[in-house]
């Protein structure tokens, strides 16, 4: 099994144990802070490459009955640094980073339950379009070897309609896929939106995404719409856990306590869970399951990965 994931990738600067965000011309200063890397097809390849590597995951969260068969590889727009330390990682690179291109940066200010983000996009604000031609084309081509069993998609799609399309030609060729939206305000105003859903295996949102894309402000209203569309949706809820929507059938599994340090990169970290499980045949629950505990042990230390 091969799992792809695409999207923006970010040089993170992230300052920790911050006691609360500073106000306009404020300086707050903290002894921790981390240098890594990050963005949510990043932090979900570099997950899901390490799960099958530990010894306890598997046995414990998955049961699996036999080893693990899961190949990674990453689609972005990576600096020299990120391709570093994504080798050691274990995650296969396909760089479209061009000569002379900046690659982005964020940082991030972080307390145990808030953070606040500035970011310099970078190469990030053309990958876009490399990445829709790369995956049309796959979409188009005929089945070989290091063909993507599943494709994970990270990033604010500009088009719906033409995202949509491609998703739908993968899936003629038999390659699933799934969607992490993020907080994008702009594209609740995308009529293609939910033509997109419709082709997606899966769909990942938090409560607060849940709530935007469908215009509702209780989270019990948004579950309903969430539960006509095609796609099944996973909805992050935290420290509540988490929950499998598809027509006449909903999960949820509690999310374990930890001591939180650092909730950044924590929903990208849970998808690298569930989708390891669901490529190999588990069920929702331990799907649910396996997303919330990966996603738990993330927040124990600084930084997505």
């Amino acid at each position: 099994m091969r799992l792809l994931c695409a999207g923006e990738s970010f040089e993170d600067l992230i300052f920790v144990g911050l006691d609360r965000l500073p106000g306009p011309g404020e300086e707050i200063k903290t002894d921790r802070f981390v240098a890594t890397i990050g963005g949510g097809a990043v932090i979900t390849a570099v997950h899901a490459a390490r799960i099958g590597r530990a010894p306890t995951a598997t046995a414990e969260a998955v049961a699996l009955h036999r080893p693990p068969r899961l190949t990674v590889e990453l689609i972005s727009a990576l600096g020299p640094s990120a391709i570093a330390r994504l080798k050691t990682a274990h995650v296969r690179v396909r760089n479209l980073l061009r000569k002379g291109e900046p690659h982005a940066i964020s940082a991030a200010l972080s307390t145990t339950d808030e953070r606040s983000f500035v970011t310099f996009n970078g190469a990030n604000a053309k990958l876009e379009a490399r990445l829709a031609r790369l995956l049309a084309a796959l979409g188009a081509a005929k089945p070989g070897r290091g063909r993507p069993t599943h494709v994970h998609l990270c990033f604010y799609p500009h088009d719906c309609l033409q995202w949509a399309r491609i998703v739908a030609k993968l899936r003629t060729r038999g390659i699933t896929t799934s969607w992490d939206f993020g907080w994008n305000e702009p594209l609740t105003n995308d009529r293609g939106l939910i033509d997109l859903i419709d082709e997606l295996d899966f769909v990942f949102v938090n409560e607060l995404e849940a709530r935007l894309y469908t215009g509702e402000p209780e989270l019990s209203a948004a579950l309903d719409h969430w539960r006509s569309r095609k796609a099944i949706v996973i909805v992050k809820l935290g420290e509540s856990g988490s929950m499998w929507l598809a027509p006449g059938r909903d999960t949820h599994a509690p999310a374990p306590h930890v001591k939180v340090v650092d909730t950044t990169g924590a929903g990208d970290a849970f998808n690298a869970g569930f989708l390891y499980a669901w490529m190999n045949g588990r069920t929702p629950a331990e799907c649910l399951a396996l997303g919330n505990k990966i996603g738990a042990q993330s927040t124990r230390r600084a930084g997505g990965i």
